[in-house]
């Protein structure tokens, strides 16, 4: 791909379509992002550029996806007048055991990927209908699907496998991780910015609405918290975090549905379910209702619990990089997670984490902490261009 093109990085979850628009020059240079929401009803489209400032915002009166779709290409095409859509690059969330990279869209690839349903039914099905209905409406568009759980494949087998029988390890029960994009962009930035922590033991902490760690070694994902789906691990927004099996087994017996125990330990668990207030941060630290305290310091035990868990998985912790939403911008939440780490001779800077600094480790720290904005985009964008241009295609 040569300069004048662009590339489109989708990120399609269950009723939203988030975006973001790269033109390729000396580098990928993002000139809009946005996202469609309330894709099964009246679709809500808005875009920004780079600076935040609106480009377009329209409501839909149609939930037809082909449709909505048509109308975020027409909006790329007149934003990006003289230039031309070479590629769109897909965030799929499950990649099961066989796709390890970034691998071109192709008809093979989306039959295989539909056998791949069964283990994460609620993400695949929205990651695989913009792939066909691109294919559908630009059959010589270049479409590139980019695999969260492809990073995670470095993991040793004492880190991906479960104390199950072989068989149903066999047939793909097993650790997959997830947040593979962000983790992958977080070592290409530490690569530039601290190299030698790059070659050294570090841990992510991804957290979100979906919040994950990943344990990293010389660059590599030795051991992640979310493991056969993104519901295991840490306590998130709606979602459960890690749960004694015999709790489903329970709830089973007590007379709930699959759909309904899915449900409860997806949309209706972690902090939501604990406060009974919210799932979003923001919100209870802002409340003086004590079931907010209990949800966040389950959260920051929990955090803190894995976070040495995954030390003692590397043989010990260089460093302990903050990012997404809440490790992004949540100062006291940091606080509160290495406080339960000082134990690891880790001090925070007060000052510079009340800042947001991108260093927020105190100077006797013996852990190097620092914040790092994730960009999962512009690792799809990075991904998509690097296969297209291997194929000599777009």
């Amino acid at each position: 791909m040569s300069a004048g093109r662009a590339i489109l990085a989708l990120n399609a979850g269950s009723s939203s379509l988030k975006f973001a628009l790269f033109e390729i020059g000396a580098s990928l240079d993002m000139t809009a992002k946005g996202e469609i929401e309330n894709l099964d009803a009246a679709p809500h489209f808005v875009a920004y550029d780079a600076t935040g400032a609106k480009l377009a915002e329209t409501r839909g009166a149609t939930s037809d996806f082909a449709a909505t779709l048509g109308n975020l290409l027409k909006f790329v095409d007149e934003h990006l007048g003289d230039a031309r859509l070479g590629a769109v690059g897909h965030r799929v969330v499950h990649g099961g055991v066989a796709h390890v990279a970034p691998e071109r869209v192709t008809p093979s690839l989306l039959t295989a990927l539909d056998a791949l349903v069964s283990l994460d039914p609620l993400h695949l099905p929205h990651n695989i209908a913009p792939m066909r209905a691109l294919a559908s409406a630009r059959p010589k568009l270049a479409q590139v699907a980019c695999f969260d759980t492809a990073f995670h494949h470095t993991m040793p087998r004492e880190a991906s496998h479960f104390a199950l029988p072989r068989a149903l390890t066999e047939a793909g029960v097993r650790h997959y991780g997830f947040h593979g994009l962000s983790y992958e962009f977080i070592v290409e930035q530490l690569k530039t910015s601290a190299p030698a922590l790059a070659k050294g033991r570090v841990v992510v902490a991804h957290l979100g609405a979906g919040a994950s760690l990943c344990a990293i070694r010389n660059a590599a994902s030795v051991a992640t918290t979310m493991s056969f789906s993104p519901l295991d691990g840490l306590v998130m927004a709606t979602r459960c975090g890690a749960l004694d099996p015999a709790v489903v087994l329970y709830l089973a017996r007590a007379g709930k549905s699959v759909a309904e125990i899915e449900d409860l330990l997806y949309r209706h668990s972690g902090l939501l379910g604990v406060s009974g207030i919210s799932g979003d941060v923001r919100v209870l630290i802002a409340s003086q209702d004590p079931r907010a305290r209990e949800a966040l310091e389950l959260f920051t035990y929990r955090a803190a619990v894995e976070i040495g868990g995954l030390a003692a998985a590397l043989g010990g912790l260089d460093g302990l990089v903050f990012t997404a939403g809440i490790g992004e911008r949540a100062p006291t939440i940091r606080v509160e997670i290495c406080k339960r780490l000082a134990w690891l001779g880790l001090r925070l800077d007060a000052s510079a984490n009340l800042g947001n600094a991108t260093r927020i480790g105190a100077p006797d720290s013996q852990i190097d902490v620092r914040v790092i904005a994730t960009d999962e985009e512009q690792m799809i964008a990075r991904h998509t261009l690097a296969v297209t241009n291997e194929a000599g295609t777009a």
